[in-house]
């Protein structure tokens, strides 16, 4: 496919502004997943027919590459959606600044294990019941979907989409295992910030109401875990996600598309089924957060073809040689487009300048094989993909889904710009921090 022109990112960019603008400008037509849908559709479906008329062949290949890149993403996000779904924390655990702080740290580790997806739909609801007598909640929800739906998911590829695809282009599994001084910095110092914040606002609360609000917090009923076989499903994706990664069945190859697809439905499916509906009712579980991601992603997915070829052509010629410079540029597009494709735009770019060639597929393998110089690089990729996957709404699927819940359960939200102030406003001195200690 010849090189698209630059004014065919036109759709892609009004598809962004339309997700930042229409919840301001039209609210409530906004609010129903139906017209999310025809927004999407309206300008995804003809930049898809320009594509196959304009470029035959070529714009057939990268609009199915974008489409069976959706189907996996959506496939992954809504097996842990549906099955995390049924797993029900009964009673509720204290809504102290010093427990909320440990609740984000422990969502923080069980995101490598579980997907920043699943520790984001077991976790966000008992934080929301735990401190169900506050006013102010608006913060718990951003810092969770900084730490839990976000930087907390870089040291292994069960934790984040690019790291997984990473790891089927080659990068051992254990190999993000050694950036657990980045995942504690800035786990670290969020957690601290989160910490002080929330401790400023219990105060102010208790003041202005003068009530003793940290007494009703502190109480909390025994814990229980419901639905808890849904923890061997969860078990089940991680290891469809290791067999399709290390070839098992295949002799080592990647497994043909459709069969890691095909088997996370299914888990998803049984997950569903075998969950009395009670428990769902209790976590108040509703498809809307999953449709929501679904429809708009779709549209994503499919405008994003353009800007990431010309990011894949082009990307030499942007002169990014030193870490620093690669950790903002893919922290920064992965903020507005999916972290996960511009992962492999970055890291097809990083290896092309060393001679390495993206057909192959395990480009990212021989990357790392260069030497101390590819793996730094593959670092700074890696970091900016998934910890500035926070600074939208739309850098990482778990960040909508967290959203959607929390405006469910009354809480209401920050609009696209918002948030985009608020998250740079606490993270990106943070992010100068990760630059100057690991990326100079």
């Amino acid at each position: 496919m010849e090189s698209p022109p630059l004014w065919s990112i036109t759709p892609f960019l009004c598809l962004l502004l339309g997700i930042a603008l229409l919840p301001l400008v039209a609210g409530h037509w906004w609010e129903r997943n139906r017209n999310k849908a025809w927004f999407s559709a309206a300008l995804a479906l003809p930049f898809a027919a320009w594509m196959l008329l304009a470029h035959g062949a070529g714009g057939w290949r990268h609009l199915q590459h974008a489409l069976l890149d959706y189907v996996s993403y959506i496939s992954l996000l809504g097996s842990l959606f549906v099955i995390a779904g049924g797993i029900h924390i009964r009673g509720s655990l204290s809504g102290t600044p010093l427990a909320n702080s440990a609740l984000l740290g422990v969502g923080a580790i069980l995101a490598n294990f579980i997907g920043t997806t699943g520790a984001s739909m077991v976790l966000i609801r008992p934080l929301l019941r735990a401190n169900a007598h506050r006013r102010r909640r608006v913060h718990l929800v951003l810092f969770f979907i900084f730490v839990v739906s976000n930087s907390g998911g870089l040291l292994t590829p069960l934790a984040d989409p690019p790291l997984f695809l990473g790891f089927l282009k080659g990068v051992p599994f254990d190999w993000t295992l050694r950036l657990w001084p980045h995942w504690l910095l800035v786990n670290g110092a969020v957690l601290v910030l989160f910490n002080l914040v929330d401790q400023h606002l219990l105060n102010r609360e208790e003041a202005g109401d003068r009530r003793p609000l940290l007494e009703d917090l502190m109480r909390h009923q025994r814990l229980r875990v419901d639905g808890a076989w849904n923890l061997l499903f969860l078990a089940g994706v991680i290891l469809v996600i290791l067999g399709k990664g290390y070839g098992w069945f295949r002799g080592g190859h990647s497994w043909p598309f459709g069969v890691q697809e095909g088997l996370m439905l299914g888990l998803a499916v049984a997950g569903y089924f075998t969950t009395p509906g009670a428990l769902r009712a209790a976590n108040r579980f509703t498809f809307h957060p999953l449709v929501e991601v679904a429809v708009l992603f779709a549209g994503i997915f499919v405008t994003m073809t353009v800007p990431l070829q010309i990011l894949n052509e082009r990307g030499a010629g942007l002169g990014l040689t030193q870490p620093w410079e690669i950790f903002w540029a893919t922290g920064a597009l992965s903020s507005f487009l999916d972290n996960a494709p511009t992962y492999l735009a970055f890291g097809a770019a990083a290896a092309g300048r060393l001679g390495i060639s993206s057909d192959s597929e395990r480009y990212l393998g021989q990357l790392l094989e260069t030497g101390p110089q590819g793996a730094e690089w593959l670092a700074a990729i890696s970091c900016g993909a998934v910890m500035m996957g926070a600074l939208t709404y739309i850098g990482n699927g778990p960040n909508f889904m967290v959203k959607a819940i929390a405006e469910e359960n009354g809480i209401r939200m920050p609009s696209f710009f918002g948030y985009m102030l608020y998250a740079c406003a606490i993270l990106v001195p943070v992010f100068v921090l990760v630059t100057l200690v690991f990326f100079r």
